[in-house]
């Protein structure tokens, strides 16, 4: 069994800024890749930010240049630096990690709440 542990949100004004961890641990031969995902009330759950093994990343439009991945993938670790926070980013933040064997579970979130 795999476990996914994020912490690190929070209460924070408009144009704040947030770091985020992601521990993976369990039954994990090697990560692929770990993504940060979030969940707004009413919204699906997105796809925000993403980081590679080899170290390649990907943004959600919303969040280019205020949001920074980070990783170690030894570690089973991963971060997600956020800055100049808006409103619309309030939401439960969730890691996922892409690894084998395969794992499709998901932690238990973390809340993020970013007030105007």
């Amino acid at each position: 069994q795999v476990q996914l542990v994020e912490s690190g949100g929070g209460l924070v004004q408009a144009g704040g800024s947030l770091r985020l961890s992601c521990a993976a641990s369990g039954r994990i031969f090697s990560v692929n890749e770990m993504d940060w995902y979030r969940e707004a009330p009413g919204k699906q759950r997105e796809l925000v930010a993403a980081i590679t093994a080899g170290g390649s990343t990907y943004y959600a439009d919303s969040v280019k240049g205020r949001f920074t991945i980070s990783g170690d993938s030894a570690k089973k670790t991963v971060y997600l630096q956020m800055s100049g926070l808006k409103p619309e980013d309030t939401a439960v933040y969730y890691c996922k990690v892409l690894c084998t064997p395969p794992y499709n579970g998901w932690g238990q979130g973390t809340q993020v709440t970013v007030s105007s």
